[in-house]
């Protein structure tokens, strides 16, 4: 048994009574054996003094595979982004390029905090993402991009819909609960336009026969509602749920243009909702109704999308600008900080269906945190009455000293444990080369 005891930390548990404890937190193998003090020693001691620990930080919205196109695709509307960019640089990829991006991405979320992310890879070698996922250490749960209709650009992505769907399933019987649990299947139906009823359809009964996510983008452009309601006769969410989509094991990024009818689809299914606040800025898509949802009840987590649309993936960024976005609209009582902090952690775990084992720092839950340095001019002075302000409104993935996964260490002091960063920044320099290349560009 391995065993790392944390003295000394100010605790950030968001456990139901969400205390705020001075003291210690042990961790033995993958899972968190003790808090607060009392905690036995163990065969690893480390001094925290003077900084937080917190829940790992999730992010449920993230592409891998896009992570070597960042500045690939600036200030673009998103159907010309899609199609004149990310779709070519996607099919241009190679098992290498895959691996090395998936690789890159990791190392920036482990660099910031985040443990776990909800991620849709692309249409071809997804193996090579989840070997990088595996080898890395990340909490994910991932899939194959699904695309068996398209408009223009979709190029070398558009699939049959009988391979897809197999080719899903065959990743989902190998992969599915790969490295002890950590890797998770979703089926990744790209969007509406991308996908054709009959594959929809059959995603709806694979994902319930298995009992896996669906993992799709949703109401993010008014130009792709108009398409979609051109084609179905109906809007995004409506036509979801009359295919029977809609539901707790659906999780639909964006969801920035609703009207009150699709809201009350959102409510009353249960239906996952990422906000990405970044993206949808830099996209120019428009600012989620974050409040009204969350004043339904309706389901809601943070996540960075992917690297050419925002080009950072931290969620410290993210928890920021969710919640300064909408005060100029609500008014500066909208989205508090704590609430900001919550969809980060406990909103992260529940949408990836994870909330008995991560999102709060709890005796039995997994051992996913992170270390947090708020000894820095940015910071001071430590604010102890309002931390979850300094968290959201202060603090910067910089300051972020360790993160662990599983109860272990994936990254310490500036130096990540389980990925060569210097190999990987050369190989995904020489990757970007080959895949431009390729397009012509």
């Amino acid at each position: 048994m391995s065993s790392i005891l944390i003295n000394n930390a100010l605790i950030i548990t968001m456990n139901p009574d969400r205390q705020v404890l001075q003291g210690s937190l042990l961790v033995e193998n993958d899972r968190i054996a003790c808090i607060g003090n009392g905690c036995r020693t163990a065969d690893r001691v480390i001094d925290a003094r003077g900084q937080v620990i917190i829940p790992g930080l999730i992010q449920t919205h993230v592409h891998l595979c896009q992570t070597i196109f960042r500045g690939q695709a600036d200030d673009i509307p998103l159907m010309d982004w899609l199609q004149t960019r990310i779709w070519p640089l996607e099919g241009a990829h190679d098992p290498a390029s895959i691996y090395y991006s998936a690789l890159l991405g990791i190392g920036e979320l482990f660099r910031g905090g985040t443990t776990s992310i909800i991620d849709m890879e692309t249409v071809h070698h997804t193996e090579s993402a989840f070997q990088a996922i595996l080898d890395a250490g990340i909490r994910a749960v991932s899939g194959k991009c699904m695309m068996d209709r398209g408009p223009e650009g979709i190029g070398s992505l558009l699939e049959k819909t009988d391979t897809s769907i197999q080719q899903s399933v065959d990743l989902l019987e190998k992969w599915h609960g790969a490295g002890e649990g950590r890797l998770l299947y979703a089926f990744n139906p790209r969007f509406a336009i991308s996908c054709s009823e009959a594959m929809l359809v059959q995603i709806r009964d694979l994902a319930c026969q298995y009992n896996v996510a669906v993992h799709t983008h949703a109401s993010e452009n008014r130009d792709e509602i108009a398409i979609v309601q051109a084609e179905r006769g109906m809007r995004n969410i409506v036509y979801f749920d009359h295919l029977g989509l809609t539901g707790n094991n659906l999780i639909l990024a964006h969801c920035i243009w609703l009207d009150n009818a699709e809201m009350e689809i959102l409510r009353r299914s249960g239906t996952r909702v990422v906000h990405c606040p970044s993206s949808n800025l830099k996209l120019g898509s428009g600012i989620a109704m974050i409040p009204q949802m969350l004043d339904l009840g309706i389901h809601v987590s943070i996540g960075a999308d992917g690297a050419p649309c925002n080009n950072n993936l931290d969620q410290f960024v993210e928890m920021r600008t969710a919640a300064l976005i909408q005060k100029p609209l609500h008014g500066p009582t909208a989205m508090p900080a704590r609430q900001t902090f919550e969809l980060a952690t406990l909103g992260g775990a529940s949408a990836m269906g994870l909330e008995q084992q991560i999102g709060s720092l709890e005796a039995g839950n997994k051992a996913d945190l992170a270390m947090v340095n708020l000894n820095n001019l940015h910071c001071a002075p430590l604010n102890e009455t309002d931390i979850y302000s300094q968290l959201v409104y202060q603090a910067r993935s910089s300051d972020i000293t360790l993160t662990m996964v599983d109860g272990q260490i994936v990254y310490e002091n500036g130096r990540l444990a389980t990925i060569d960063e210097a190999n990987v920044m050369v190989q995904c320099q020489n990757a970007i080369k080959r895949v431009r290349k390729r397009i012509g560009i």
